[in-house]
């Protein structure tokens, strides 16, 4: 499973990119794959506000519809329209061209309250532990 170091996870299978004020958000790689083939994204539009877990659209897989959550507080700035018309892009590349927003952080704070890689590995590996027993 790849899990790049760079990033910060949320439990709910979320990752944020920061630069400076600037996040970037998508799907984790575990998220696409037990999702599925994914057929749809809702995402907010910019300028939208959003704040910290709260709810930031959905996506809708062959298996399944899931809300998505914001990893971070703040204004979307940018929505990937290539991701919402062609969805499939989550399964390929789910850090790279596959990314679902880029917002305006408002408390660059709250990174340190998300995953690393180290800890996101270890829920994923819970949970795959978990769904075998």
């Amino acid at each position: 499973m790849n899990i790049p170091t760079e990033l910060r996870y949320t439990k709910d299978h979320e990752w944020v990119r920061a630069e400076g004020d600037i996040g970037t958000v998508g799907v984790t790689d575990y998220a696409q794959d037990q999702l599925g083939d994914i057929v749809y994204l809702d995402l907010p539009a910019a300028g939208a506000t959003l704040v910290q877990t709260g709810n930031m659209g959905e996506i809708e897989s062959v298996k399944a519809v899931s809300d998505l959550y914001a990893p971070v507080s703040g204004e979307v700035l940018e929505i990937n329209q290539a991701t919402v018309d062609e969805p499939e892009a989550v399964n390929k590349e789910p850090y790279g061209k596959g990314w679902l927003i880029k917002m305006r952080l408002s408390d660059a704070s709250e990174l340190e309250g998300l995953l690393t890689n180290e800890a996101y590995d270890e829920l994923i590996t819970r949970e795959m532990e978990e769904s075998t027993d």
